[in-house]
């Protein structure tokens, strides 16, 4: 009581503090955070849409310039997971690759506008498109499936572009 009298204003505080305490959540404000993306009463009228060009088969280039360019934009990408499985997946097959394979490969790593939805369909998270549902995809899907259970932390070294292809 000689606390209350000597300090008001701490023994109104004091009954506060001991509830806190005792039960943190019960002195909490009720609110909610949300992600605006996820409101459903977002209108998403603020989000700005920035229009991309068209995906163009390039037909003027040759093979080796596809491949080097191929290579380049499987490890520059967007996200890291898409680096990391892009530019080993791009090490393993894109040398055995035929021109038609190559073509569908690079549709498929630049005529999306979103590397999320790359990587869902690479890991069947989701269901590509039909267009996008070929051999390369395939091939793409069994590589990052990961069978041989190698560690995949980083992208490769460059030092394999300086050897002879087997």
């Amino acid at each position: 009581m000689a606390v209350a009298t000597m300090f008001p204003g701490l023994a109104r505080m004091l009954p506060l503090s001991r509830r806190h305490l005792a039960s943190p959540l019960l002195s909490t404000p009720s609110f909610s955070r949300f992600y605006r993306g996820d409101s459903p009463t977002d209108s998403q009228k603020d989000m700005i849409e920035i229009p991309l060009p068209p995906w163009q088969e390039r037909t003027d280039e040759s093979i080796e310039t596809k491949r080097a360019r191929l290579l380049y934009e499987s490890r520059k990408r967007g996200m890291l997971e898409n680096c990391i499985l892009l530019s080993l997946f791009a090490k393993e097959y894109l040398h055995h690759m035929t021109e038609k394979q190559l073509n569908l490969y690079d549709r498929l790593i630049n005529e999306p506008s979103n590397d999320w939805d790359i990587y869902y369909w690479a890991t069947e998270a989701k269901p590509a498109p039909e267009i996008f549902e070929n051999e390369v995809m395939a091939l793409l899907r069994d590589f990052a499936k990961n069978k041989n259970k190698e560690q995949r932390l980083r992208a490769p070294d460059l030092e394999y572009l300086f050897e002879k292809p087997h």
